[in-house]
């Protein structure tokens, strides 16, 4: 076994070992989140995927499927972080508009 492989399989180890909860997923429906703090971190999150997203679509050489699908996304992404700006601002937090 390599000395890579012997440090990953250390890796992989330590990390399923450890007492770190596993990476949360955001949740489907924004009104599920009754904490201010994490809505908006989910909002960051969301606002970080379609940046994301909007630096792909801007590649030239992508195919015209491809696009679509990604505007597709984009746009579904748009709609989650409206909701997410909503919830934030029920919970007390600011307004985005």
């Amino acid at each position: 076994m390599t000395t890579l492989a012997r440090w990953r399989a250390s890796q992989l180890e330590e990390q399923n070992n450890s007492n770190q909860p596993k990476r949360e997923r955001r949740p489907y429906f924004p009104g599920d989140c009754n904490d201010l703090n994490a809505a908006q971190r989910w909002r960051l999150n969301v606002v970080r995927v379609i940046s994301r997203k909007v630096a792909q679509i801007q590649n030239a050489g992508l195919g015209e499927h491809r696009i679509r699908d990604l505007n597709d996304q984009i746009n579904r992404l748009l709609r989650e972080k409206r909701n997410w700006e909503q919830r934030i601002k029920e919970l007390g937090g600011t307004d985005f508009k």
